[in-house]
């Protein structure tokens, strides 16, 4: 089965990585094509470059690094100490090329909120005044029931009873 192997080259001090891919990029890539490599990329990262390279077999990727170019050029690395990683697999982070979607804030935004408590006392007011106004009559001494609705008065025009609660509401507002 085919593997990946990654060259990953950072930057010095005194000598950026991009440096070191200009001056060995067309010989190990013509070191990994003529021994194999089904396919290679060269990526630029923000500490460094990245060289990915994929042989069919791990005989190929060993006879590919034993080559005196590949040699000298991973020798030729801009910080020798700690500026070279070889590893199988892709490289860089070698996930998904699209950023991964946020989770959810841990802390007090994930916290269940409290119901407020004064609401209902306030509906229950208010409710309570509603239904005083339509139980009493609009012209103290005179029956509601007997009054006929003036078409033109819409002070006069009583609630319907059977209706839905929001007329009632409207009709007592007036």
């Amino acid at each position: 089965m085919a593997e990946w192997w990654s060259i990953e080259v950072f930057s010095g001090d005194k000598l950026p990585a991009s440096g070191w891919r200009y001056a060995y990029e067309d010989e190990l890539t013509e070191a990994a094509i003529t021994h194999g490599a089904l396919y290679y990329e060269w990526h630029d990262t923000q500490h460094g470059v990245i060289f990915e390279v994929l042989f069919r077999t791990d005989e190929q990727w060993e006879a590919f690094r034993a080559l005196p170019a590949v040699r000298a050029a991973l020798d030729g690395v801009p910080d020798p100490d700690n500026g070279l990683l070889i590893y199988r697999g892709r490289g860089g982070a070698a996930g998904s090329p699209k950023p991964r979607k946020p989770k959810p804030a841990p802390g007090a935004a994930a916290l269940e909120l409290e119901e407020p408590r004064e609401r209902p006392r306030i509906m229950r007011r208010r409710r309570k005044a509603i239904d005083e106004l339509l139980r009493e009559p609009r012209d103290p001494g005179a029956d509601p029931e007997r009054i006929a609705p003036d078409p033109l008065d819409p002070a006069r025009i009583l609630p319907d009873r059977d209706g839905p609660a929001w007329r009632d509401v409207a009709a007592s507002d007036g």
